[in-house]
């Protein structure tokens, strides 16, 4: 049993899992755009492409990087909701997409953030730049450095704010579907991306989302929106129904109103096309015997994605067959491979999940085996 065990395994190892999701049929979406990507959140999978890696100028959509950090500074704790930040006089010379900050203007992060995630204020995102990393400089080292950890390959910033066509400044569709969807993990973000409409100075500044789909979609989230010559009609828009969130990005459209026609074709495909089923079974995964061990028994665990996507219908009777070993011998490592599970529908292998040891088991010592086999024969339990 224990050998079959083992070529089980090995072989499980060895197979290349099959795609859940088939590339889209050719004309079965039309997209004016000549940059796009449809991308699903949970499993970063992409469902359409369309010459998603060339390098583009990203205008305004750049500031989905900076919400980032942003986001993940206010989580790590390193700055606050309520900090209240004062406009320098280089944030508030920016120009373009502005809120008009006067320099020594304060504001608390929220209300930047706000400003930044509405109506996309270059000024507020300068501040907030400097405050999280001094001068806008450093921070675009930030930017490029996060871009890096995210496997963002076409991708490098010279600017917070995507103002400047400089040529040095350039993403692409792909990568910014990365990014976004990154963003779009925390739900904080959300509560400023979804606003359609409000103000800021007590109600005396009134704010607008660029993003329309905010107000004429189904379960939009966000996300960004940018325009400059160069880059033209830019947008990455976010959508969530059921569950399930999608990230639809346009860049270079030829109008405002091409862009939103073109995510609203991208976001409309995958709702009607695909659904999310679970990588994990029903039952609880059984404790493996630990030989030599400090402890009896390692609890497996399962490492990976949660979720598969697929065509619906497609995955209505998922087979889960899981392959673990009798009993391991310590020392157990924590994360130490102990096993995979296969998921198939039918004959088709759909996903490969690893399976790991969930806490480290030490071996015992010598004298503590010793001390076992004399408690074993004298039949008394010694540790």
């Amino acid at each position: 049993m224990k050998q079959l065990l083992s070529v089980m395994l090995a072989l499980a190892l060895l197979t290349t899992p099959a795609l859940a999701v088939e590339p889209v049929p050719e004309g079965a979406i039309t997209i004016s755009a000549p940059h796009a990507v449809l991308m699903e959140k949970s499993t970063g999978t992409v469902i359409y492409e369309k010459a998603s890696h060339e390098r583009c100028p990203p205008a305004s959509v750049t500031k989905v990087m900076t919400m980032l950090l942003a986001v993940e500074a206010i989580e790590a704790g390193t700055i606050g909701l309520d900090t209240v930040v004062t406009a320098s006089e280089t944030a508030c010379s920016m120009g373009g997409s502005q809120i008009w900050l006067e320099p020594g203007e304060q504001m608390t992060v929220s209300e930047m953030l706000k400003c930044v995630a509405v109506v996309s204020a270059n000024d507020c995102a300068v501040a907030l730049a400097e405050l999280i990393s001094g001068s806008e400089e450093a921070f675009c080292q930030r930017m490029n450095q996060r871009a890096g950890e995210l496997g963002m390959k076409d991708s490098h910033f010279t600017n917070c704010t995507g103002l400047h066509d400089d040529e040095q400044h350039y993403t692409s569709a792909y990568d910014i579907a990365l990014m976004s969807r990154e963003l779009i993990r925390h739900d904080l973000i959300k509560q400023y991306t979804t606003i359609w409409m409000d103000t800021i100075r007590n109600g005396a500044f009134g704010l607008s989302n660029t993003n329309r789909l905010i107000f004429g979609y189904e379960g939009a989230t966000g996300l960004k929106t940018g325009f400059t010559s160069k880059a033209m009609y830019c947008l990455s828009a976010t959508a969530e129904r059921d569950g399930v969130e999608y990230i639809a990005v346009i860049l270079h459209a030829e109008s405002s109103a091409k862009r939103f026609d073109d995510a609203r074709t991208l976001l409309n495909y995958g709702f009607a096309n695909y659904a999310l089923s679970s990588l994990r079974p029903g039952q609880a995964l059984p404790p493996v015997p630990v030989k030599l061990g400090t402890a009896d028994s390692v609890q497996p665990m399962f490492v990976g994605d949660e979720y598969i996507l697929g065509e619906k219908g497609a995955l209505a009777d998922l087979a889960y067959d899981i392959s673990l070993p009798e009993s391991v011998t310590a020392p157990v490592s924590q994360g130490q491979s102990l096993g995979s599970m296969a998921v198939r529908s039918g004959d088709k292998l759909l996903a490969q999940v690893d399976i790991v040891a969930s806490a480290g088991v030490e071996r015992l010592s010598l004298l503590r085996i010793y001390g076992r086999l004399l408690g074993a024969l004298i039949g008394m339990k010694m540790e």
